[in-house]
């Protein structure tokens, strides 16, 4: 937790220069708005779940900050107002928690997995993983601190122990690295505008409009990782009870079927 603490140190000076993703906060005159602090990766189905909820409940606004959970983490400590936080791995939620900064069990709401993504162009020629090691081959990843950063090196650890692959495979591709991004977003759009030869994200990043841009190579089943989501109601919340709605959707069947449309799974326990 020292090494976390560090790492939140630079966070929190960088998000202080560059404003989140999808994110305002409300003037004086607006009306009270529910606002869920929620991984990039999220953007997509809470933007639909968002939707749904302010349709059953006309007058309700509901907000969303989009941005590395790392950094979602640092401004909640920081005392930014939010009323849920949604974080691609249990890690930053549990810094949290042990701050004191979650009302009541965080609980897990989603899984995801990865894939390795490439230009549609391919200009690095890239048919199969382990040509990612190759020389000159760019590379884009998310950063350490960042959830689809830490999954991303586990699945290259696995993959170096798979049989069409070198021991010294993972290490080859971190020389590769030219770029390591805030968020999982980042990643794709850099992969995306050809500033890169290929990403490491995960499977919900590759919308219709992201396919028509890349080309996508799945992961063996030995090397894949389970992404596991979790949300929590954050302390000091001035719209408990709207908060209390935005989970009781999540874990409905239909909250199950928005996420499956984004490629996530859900808990087994979806309510009826």
């Amino acid at each position: 937790m020292k090494r976390i603490a560090g790492v939140l140190a630079c966070i929190l000076v960088a998000s202080q220069l560059v404003p989140s993703r999808a994110f305002s906060a409300p003037k004086a005159d607006e009306r009270a708005a529910l606002t869920v602090f929620a991984a990039a990766s999220l953007a997509e189905p809470f933007g639909e779940l968002g939707r749904m909820l302010e349709g059953a409940q006309p007058g309700l606004q509901v907000r969303f900050n989009f941005a590395g959970s790392q950094q979602l983490a640092a401004q909640i400590e920081q005392g930014a107002a939010a009323d849920l936080f949604a974080s691609a791995d249990e890690r930053w939620m549990e810094y949290l928690a042990e701050r004191g900064k979650l009302e009541g069990e965080a609980r897990v709401f989603a899984h995801n997995g990865l894939v390795v993504i490439v230009p549609k162009s391919n200009p690095a020629r890239i048919h199969a993983l382990p040509e990612i090691a190759k020389r000159g081959v760019k590379v884009v990843l998310g950063s350490p601190a960042t959830p689809v950063g830490m999954y991303s090196r586990e699945v290259l650890r696995r993959l170096a122990l798979g049989p069409d692959f070198t021991p010294e495979y993972a290490q080859r591709v971190m020389a590769n690295v030219v770029s390591e991004e805030d968020n999982v977003k980042a990643v794709v759009t850099k992969v995306q505008l050809g500033e890169a030869d290929c990403g490491m994200v995960y499977r919900s990043d590759v919308t219709p409009s992201v396919a028509r841009n890349v080309r996508v190579f799945e992961l063996p089943p030995a090397a894949q990782i389970v992404a596991n989501y979790p949300i929590a109601a954050l302390k000091g919340s001035a719209h408990a009870d709207a908060a209390q709605a935005f989970l009781a959707l999540l874990a409905s069947k239909e909250g199950a079927a928005v996420l499956e449309r984004y490629r996530m799974t859900a808990p087994t326990s979806a309510n009826p």
